[in-house]
């Protein structure tokens, strides 16, 4: 999906959509905070990071033994307890072996009689003793029952043997410090570790570096209440342990606990405390004297694992939950899924990566983020397009359908919400079919050949036409090709826009004019151009914009109209118009020349044979004014009009001084009327509209009797967009109202009984209508019977549009 919204969801859908993401992200933060600061995740960590310690295999340090009061031992030297005189002598066997320390996980709260003996042994070495802390009492108080006093007093250091039990009962960490309000004890390791970073401690190998330095553990410091995961590993047993009563009696070699640290106690059945650890499903539930030997190891060699600080932990886990919101926004729902799998993994890798690096990263408040917000981002998504589509297509539901369609069963949109929505698809898949075959069999149904091409010009769809006119010109098929390619051989022969100037530049840039691409040719080729192919046809060329549903621009539609035929007929009639003007009007012209001079020589003779010839004459010269008016009307309705700016009121005059001879003879007076100091400037071709002003004088003239008045007005009408117009009122016969309608038809001619009859053709005033409207105007007429009449010609004003 998009960042940005289409177009056309709008603007409240967009801002819906941000809102929506927004709010599922809020969420899924959410679920982080609450998941790392209430701990609601905590077993699934706690699972994962068993998990992943059960892979790990962490080397044991050879400077710890153990010495177990193992079954053979009890077995050999008697029933638990045993008196401190045993344990003196054990004491002096690792003292003379060169034991670098003794520590001992067992209690020895109660005196007994060999209390001063086993003291004095403890002196001997290092040698450090638990003491017990209590559970808290109602009060939340806690006692530390220390060992007994001679014994105390002998020892190197004490601290507590209390380890940290997680909810699920597994051991995973330690306390460093635990006590009451008055006193911090140590963890029983922490003294021996503090011992051998001192050097009072000597180990046979040597100080470990990391024990050396101060900040190994910065929780180690008095007073702290810090933990530290303990870094358990599949060979967490495997240090080296001797049996109590083989190191009493002599039988385990010195070497194997010189400098060495041995640690004492319990593991025989039945006697020792057992705890359930991260690998206990591997290697079962371990006696209290290897966690404590586990403890001292990750002291010397610094691999302990501290957990990250709650507020990191929202950091981290708010990365992966950023990176999905992104791509909600940028990826399609099968890529989001998969960068869901992605960051789970990465999620899980992380943190294993940091366990690694001695760091606990919990992954599971990142995961339960991400599985929350998926889902819910995908139902809102889901939600919003079935809601957007449920309107679309409802809207298009109602919308006519312009082609026939089979009823529908009512039944078919019954059912729950996801069965109608279903339905409505079907139905506009249907129609959007149906109407994609329409449209298709209309192209093809189409005579001309049709092009639809792309925005740059490149053929998407060719017609029937359109293949069989590239068939017959041997040319290849259209589509893939540039519409530069495929007209490419066309010749031009003039632009439509009949201006100079487009002629001119129309040639000047061919056939740069067939790609659609140049915007500087577009309003050329949308008014259209003729060109010629190879095969001597002629073709009128237009280009049309495709635009979609918001009028955005999406492509081309280029029509060939072939004209060839248009041509031919154009040229048949221009040889009949050459046969009207010459070769008919030249018989015509010689014959009253002919009478005319013989009427000049006075060879006509007697009266009936001047009869006869002034009839001929007659003749001819109706024959000669129909031929005129005939090639006359034709040219109006046919010939390219050069448009200049013209004065109408100067051709009122204009004409008026070409009908004066005949308006003299019947005394008739021709008046000009110009309202106001406009002229009456319109953009016309000034031969043809003179033409059009006489022919309506002549008739005015001519249906007028003697001793009347033609007034001529030209005025300027505001209205927008303002025109010019031009009345001319005569004293006539009027013209009956049935014979109006017909009176701009060709060869219509009127003759009342009150009127003298009046020689034409029946051609002037379908002349005038014809010239008018080819100018962008019209033509009223109001007239009456007796009463004279007024043609008025209202044309566009030169400054407004035609």
């Amino acid at each position: 999906m998009s960042v940005r919204p289409p177009a056309r969801l709008g603007r409240s859908v967009g801002r819906r959509f941000l809102f929506e993401w927004a709010g599922v992200g809020c969420a899924g933060v959410a679920a982080v905070v609450l998941c790392v600061l209430w701990r609601l995740t905590s077993g699934a960590d706690h699972l994962v990071y068993d998990r992943l310690l059960s892979a790990r295999t962490l080397p044991v340090s050879p400077d710890i033994v153990l010495v177990e009061i193992d079954n053979a031992s009890v077995a050999a030297l008697g029933r638990w307890p045993w008196p401190r005189e045993l344990h003196a002598r054990l004491v002096d066997q690792l003292a003379k072996a060169g034991a670098a320390a003794v520590v001992y996980d067992v209690l020895f709260t109660e005196s007994s009689p060999g209390d001063a003996h086993f003291a004095q042994a403890l002196r001997a070495r290092p040698s450090f003793l638990p003491i017990l802390l209590t559970p808290a009492d109602d009060t939340g108080r806690r006692e530390a029952v220390r060992p007994v006093a001679p014994l105390a007093q002998a020892v190197a250091g004490m601290g507590h043997i209390n380890l940290e039990v997680d909810s699920d009962g597994i051991v995973r960490s330690v306390a460093l410090f635990e006590g009451d309000a008055q006193q911090r004890w140590p963890q029983l390791m922490v003294p021996v570790w503090r011992a051998v970073r001192n050097g009072v401690v000597k180990l046979v190998h040597g100080t470990p570096a990391a024990a050396r330095r101060d900040d190994v553990l910065q929780a180690a410091a008095p007073g702290s209440e810090a933990r530290f995961l303990i870094p358990f590993g599949a060979n967490s047993q495997a240090f080296h342990k001797v049996s109590f009563a083989d190191v009493l009696d002599g039988r385990v070699p010195p070497e194997q606990l010189r400098g060495r640290v041995a640690i004492v106690g319990v593991t025989a059945s039945g006697l020792y405390d057992r705890f359930a650890t991260p690998l206990s499903g591997t290697l079962g539930p371990l006696p209290g004297l290897y966690i404590h030997a586990i403890v001292l190891d990750t002291l010397l060699n610094g691999s302990a694992i501290q957990p990250v600080a709650p507020l990191m932990v929202v950091l981290a886990s708010l990365v992966p939950l950023v990176l999905l919101l992104a791509g909600f926004l940028v990826l399609s729902p099968l890529r989001t899924l998969l960068l869901l799998a992605l960051l789970i993994a990465v999620s899980l890798g992380a943190s294993a990566g940091m366990l690694h690096a001695r760091l606990w990263l919990p992954p599971v408040p990142a995961i339960v983020a991400l599985l929350i917000v998926y889902p819910a981002w995908s139902w809102r998504r889901l939600e919003m397009t079935m809601a957007y589509l449920r309107k679309e297509l409802r809207q298009l539901a109602d919308e006519p359908y312009l082609l026939p369609e089979a009823p529908t069963p009512r039944r078919e949109f019954a059912g729950d919400a996801l069965a109608q929505q279903m339905a409505l698809m079907a139905q506009a898949a249907q129609r959007l079919q149906d109407m994609r075959r329409f449209v298709w069999d209309s192209l093809d149904a189409v005579p001309e050949p049709i092009f639809v091409a792309d925005l740059h010009g490149v053929v998407l769809i060719a017609n029937q036409a359109s293949r069989a006119y590239l068939e017959r010109l041997a040319v290849s098929a259209a589509q893939g090709r540039r519409m530069q390619d495929v007209f490419g051989d066309l010749a031009l022969v003039k632009p439509i826009d009949p201006a100079p100037d487009a002629m001119a530049f129309a040639h000047a840039h061919w056939p740069a004019p067939l790609d659609p691409a140049r915007d500087e040719f577009a309003e050329l080729m949308e008014r259209g151009v003729e060109v010629r192919a190879r095969d001597g046809s002629d073709y009128l060329l237009r280009y049309a914009r495709c635009t979609n549903a918001q009028g955005q621009a999406v492509g081309w539609i280029a029509g060939l109209v072939d004209v060839t035929e248009l041509h031919d007929a154009e040229r048949q009639r221009e040889d009949a118009l050459r046969l009207l003007s010459h070769d008919m009007r030249s018989p015509q012209a010689s014959i009253v020349a002919l009478v005319e001079t013989e009427r000049e020589r006075g060879t006509l003779g007697s009266e009936p044979v001047r009869g006869v010839m002034e009839r001929i004459e007659r003749y001819a010269r109706r024959s000669l004014e129909l031929a005129d008016d005939f090639v006359q009307l034709a040219r109006a309705e046919s010939q390219v009009y050069a448009l200049e700016p013209t004065s109408l009121a100067e051709l009122v005059i204009d004409a008026s001084d070409e009908v004066w001879p005949q308006a003299h003879a019947k005394r008739i007076q021709i008046d000009t009327v110009f309202e106001g100091e406009q002229m009456g400037w319109i953009n016309a071709d000034r031969s043809l509209m003179t033409r059009a002003l006489v022919n309506v004088l002549n008739n005015a003239v001519k249906y007028s009797p003697a001793d009347t008045r033609i007034v001529c007005t030209v005025a300027l009408d505001d209205h927008v967009p303002p025109r010019v117009v031009c009345s001319i009122r005569d004293q006539g016969y009027g013209i009956a109202h049935e014979d109006q309608a017909r009176l701009f038809q060709p060869f219509q001619r009127f003759h009342a009984e009150q009127r003298p009859e009046v020689s034409g053709a029946g051609l002037g005033m379908a002349f005038v209508k014809t010239v008018v409207t080819r100018h962008g105007g019209d033509v009223q007429l109001e007239s009456e019977p007796g009463k004279g009449t007024v043609l008025t010609m209202s044309l566009p004003a030169f400054d407004a549009p035609v």
